[in-house]
């Protein structure tokens, strides 16, 4: 029997209920689950930081089984970044492990007025004291709970916050396994502003599965480790992208001044492998995409997981830093206390800029492009809330309203939360994504990148034949809609299953065809139209709980400077005598040309009216609303 436990952290009381079978049929798990749970619990107008928010982790249809990639669990919650809906997502051994224990989500609500964690074990659920661990990092937190030098997974799980999410920092992310992150939006202050330290699970078994469900693992094990378009994550993880976006101009820089440096040689993948010490990976991954390195820091050496490509570039080019040691550093420091990197780097991105324009400054830091002590200074001060850090702390939206002085066109936000390492300029599919995404900008809502990569098999596969050229050109924004509306309801479905989006949306080496045969075994009995349906049932809810909040089309937008200002691209030249890499002649330009015509053909797509609200016949289409209901504003 799957379960979820509802937890008053007001009165301490717990319950554990069976989870509803009709919910996970219409939802099926994780990000699905997640999302009808936050719609009926929450009202509209609630403080994020208030008891009446709730704080919700989920498990996707194949946590707990060795289903590839299937490592991923999930955080909903009313974001404070935001104000509107929001959710994490997390990698990692925390998600298997509960789901081991037999939970499909845990359900937080009201406030504990001391700090306290959670304990799991197949047998028992409680909450117990943990004012131990108040004011402690994050792998402090995990050593004391699992103990240090214990072998991985011997004593459970852990999923924590650091002190930026005890002191309500809107950017404060949740931890897991040292490394892991549940970070987009502002979990870990949701977590902090409960007096929830800590979530700490152990199962007494590694579960159990089907030999059916063995046989069909096995065979997609077998074809994502073949597949030519995964050799790029295996080889070097993430980080192969710093050289081919620095090639393209969609490599963010300068707080999205630009979109290249002339010191990619520096910061790219090959020049990260050399800080590697050993490769990493998920559980039931046959990808292995992640790593450890080891780099210089300011008190000694520094062991991290990663760094990926968007805290590399977040922290590296965003905030022209050529220096390698000073990424691992950061990366490592924004794990310990509990940060989002990739709106760390963006924050302090949008605070150099602030200076570089002559409206902001500080006694205690530069704030100088590429100062190291401002980067990782920053880091710190923001988590505590001390100086600067705590303008920071409210992320760029709110800091720039406080700074004033047109300091907004220098925020690079959607909807409060800050843009991911794409340039919308070159990557179009991108752009408009950030723009409606309802989490806020969001590179893993829709993944549009099958035109980037050239996937023509993909698309030929998805798409109606007469409009695959102009869809597959980058610069075209004709159809980028139709591209972007299909790949955010796989990515929805990815995560209600609980995968990696490396293996589904990132590359498509998996398609929604691929899970048909896993779910009959699990006993639901679908086709690809019924499976995109619940992926789509997904986005439209989520919608409907930002309209709740008095979202609509002006919040379907991106900061003026990428439909304002013509950013130039260079060619990338490499001297046949050194070696090294340096930008030459300019070859181009870019620029988003009529972001409106793109969201009026989204808008059309998904049946929705102009204001970017579902028709009752799309919600009724949908099963949402019924034939009695209707849609309030």
């Amino acid at each position: 029997m799957a379960k979820t436990a509802w937890i008053n952290l007001s009165t301490g009381v717990i319950r554990v209920e069976e989870t509803d079978p009709e919910l996970l049929q219409q939802y099926l798990g994780g990000r699905g689950l997640g999302a009808k749970y936050l719609y009926d619990l929450v009202r509209p107008g609630v403080d994020p930081f208030g008891p009446e928010n709730y704080l919700i982790f989920t498990n996707g249809l194949f946590s707990g089984t060795p289903w590839p990639s299937a490592s991923r669990y999930h955080v909903t919650f009313k974001s404070p970044a935001t104000d509107g809906y929001g959710y994490a997502n997390s990698g990692g051994g925390f998600g298997p492990e509960l789901a081991i224990a037999g939970y499909d989500a845990l359900v937080f609500s009201g406030i504990s007025s001391t700090p306290v964690y959670l304990k799991i074990t197949d047998e028992s659920i409680s909450l117990e004291n943990a004012e131990h661990l108040w004011g402690k990092r994050t792998g402090e937190v995990q050593d004391i709970l699992l103990g240090a030098g214990t072998p991985t997974g011997a004593n459970g799980r852990v999923s924590c916050i650091g002190p930026a999410g005890e002191n309500l920092v809107r950017i404060a992310s949740i931890i897991n396994d040292y490394g892991r992150a549940a970070a987009r939006g502002g979990p870990g202050a949701v977590m902090g502003s409960k007096n929830l330290k800590a979530v700490h699970v152990k199962a007494s078994s590694k579960g159990q599965s089907s030999a059916k469900l063995h046989e069909e693992i096995k065979r997609l094990n077998q074809h994502l480790r073949k597949d030519p378009k995964m050799q790029g994550l295996i080889d070097t993880g993430t980080v192969f992208l710093m050289r081919i976006k620095n090639i393209s101009g969609d490599l963010p820089a300068k707080n999205h001044q630009l979109g290249q440096v002339p010191f990619i040689d520096k910061v790219d993948g090959t020049a990260l492998k050399e800080y590697r010490t050993k490769r990493m990976g998920c559980g039931f991954c046959p990808v292995q995409c992640s790593c450890e390195s080891v780099g210089q820091g300011s008190e000694g050496l520094i062991h991290t997981e990663g760094p990926e490509y968007e805290t590399t570039d977040a922290l590296g080019p965003v905030v022209w830093n050529d220096d390698v040691d000073v990424i691992i550093e950061g990366n490592y420091l924004c794990n310990e206390l509990g940060l989002d990197t990739i709106s760390t780097g963006k924050v302090i991105g949008f605070a150099m800029e602030c200076h570089e324009k002559g409206i902001l400054s500080d006694a205690d830091f530069s704030l100088e492009w590429g100062d190291s002590c401002t980067i990782l200074g920053l880091m710190k001060s923001i988590s505590y809330r001390k100086g600067i850090g705590d303008l920071l702390a409210e992320g760029t939206k709110r800091a720039a309203e406080k700074i004033g002085h047109g300091a907004d066109a220098y925020a690079m936000h959607v909807k409060g939360l800050e843009i991911p390492e794409q340039e919308p300029r070159v990557s179009k599919g991108f752009g408009l994504g950030h723009a409606v995404a309802n989490r806020g900008a969001d590179h893993l809502y829709g993944l549009p990148a099958i035109d980037l990569g050239g996937n023509f098999e993909t698309a030929k596969k998805i798409f109606p034949a007469e409009i695959i050229d102009e869809l597959m050109e980058t610069y075209n924004e004709k159809y980028k809609a139709d591209m972007l509306i299909y790949g955010e309801h796989f990515c929805a479905l990815s995560d209600a299953f609980g995968v990696c989006k490396f293996t589904t949306t990132e590359e498509y080496s998996l398609l929604p065809s691929d899970f048909l045969p896993g779910l009959k075994i699990l006993g639901y009995d679908l086709d690809d139209k019924s499976l995109l349906k619940i992926g789509e049932r997904i986005v439209n809810l989520e919608r409907l709980f930002n309209i709740r909040e008095g979202f609509d089309r002006k919040d379907d937008n991106l900061p003026k400077r990428f439909t304002t200002e013509v950013m130039p691209i260079f060619t990338n030249e490499r001297d046949p005598e050194t070696g090294k890499t340096t930008l030459g002649k300019q070859i181009g330009s870019a620029i988003i040309q009529d972001l409106d015509a793109m969201l009026d053909r989204y808008y059309l797509l998904r049946n929705w009216d102009q204001q970017g609200k579902p028709t009752p016949e799309k919600l009724l289409e949908l099963g949402i609303l019924q034939e009695d209901e209707r849609i309030t504003s």
